[in-house]
């Protein structure tokens, strides 16, 4: 059984970075799909960004428009470990961020930003973006 555990999250002043990072254990990851996504109460879970594997040692990386060019996914495929560096932070970056991992070792790029193809789950960690 696959465990995901995220850390880094916190309260930080608009404009500032944050650093979240998700543990892996349970099974080596570094073939299947893994992404981050965003939840604020009332609201339905959001993409953000993901990773996957594509061949060879390249892993393509793919980002929600309103956080392209800001944050950046990144993975340690000895350590399991997947992270998401995020910069200029907004107010409206403000959310429960949840790690996630998928089964499915090609899922093409397309289904990446659906939260249904993925299968694990972290218990998710706060960001709140504030002056």
């Amino acid at each position: 059984q696959v465990q995901l555990v995220e850390s880094g999250g916190g309260l930080v002043q608009p404009g500032g970075s944050l650093r979240l990072s998700c543990a892996a254990s349970g099974r080596a990851l570094d073939n299947y799909p893994m992404g981050w996504f965003r939840q604020d109460p009332g609201k339905e879970r959001e993409f953000v960004a993901s990773t996957r594997w594509n061949g060879g040692y390249a892993y393509g990386k793919y980002y929600a428009n309103s956080v392209k060019g800001r944050f950046t996914i990144s993975r340690d495929i000895a350590e399991n470990t997947v992270s998401l560096q995020m910069n200029s932070l907004k107010p409206e970056d403000s959310a429960v961020y949840y790690c996630a991992a998928s089964n499915t070792r090609g899922l093409i790029v397309g289904l990446l930003s659906n939260s249904e193809n993925y299968d694990y789950w972290g218990q998710g960690t706060q960001v709140t973006v504030s002056s």
